[in-house]
């Protein structure tokens, strides 16, 4: 994994590198470590529960516990490792962000307007509600890249983000 990820890192424009967590604790530390002295070096993120999975389908791979508790233990992990952040379902980020801490960073995918269909997904949130979560990244895929007018879907997502840090007035 080092290698790899010093490779990686090696390369233009590389700004962020997603991992497993449940890779275990050396193998997020090697890949850390392996970027440490880099001034340029890019954001590495470990994955923790995928947001295809729900509780049942957990317990089909063998994991205990809930998404979020396994997601919470799998971004202390994380962070103890030396990682900048993790990626997690929308569901998970306050009690992430209550372990980990405010500079602990969140990307969150399967982000869908609302109305949006999940798909294949079984954990997913609005722009709105991710951001008002606490993300610091949405990933936001097909709801985009299936859509008639992609760029008429990405300007909408981005002015849902923009209103979800906009306070309302009473």
């Amino acid at each position: 994994m080092a290698g790899a990820v010093r490779t990686a890192a090696e390369l233009p424009n590389v700004r962020l590198m997603t991992l497993h967590t449940s890779g275990g604790f050396a193998m997020m530390q090697a890949a850390a470590e392996a970027v440490s002295s880099r001034t340029d070096r890019p954001l590495l993120f470990g994955v923790t529960v995928l947001t295809s999975l729900d509780a049942a389908a957990l317990r089909k791979v063998g994991m205990q516990g809930t998404p979020g508790s396994r997601a919470v233990a799998l971004a202390k992990l994380a962070q103890k490792a030396g990682l900048d952040g993790v990626v997690s379902s929308a569901h998970e980020v306050r009690a992430i962000r209550r372990a980990c801490g405010p500079d602990f960073l969140i990307l969150v995918p399967s982000v869908r307007p609302k109305g949006s269909a999940a798909n294949d997904q079984a954990r997913v949130a609005t722009p709105a509600e991710a951001t008002q979560a606490g993300a610091n990244y949405l990933v936001v895929g097909r709801p985009i890249t299936a859509s008639a007018n992609p760029r008429e879907s990405a300007l909408a997502i981005a002015e849902e983000v923009a209103a979800a840090f906009t306070p309302r007035k009473n």
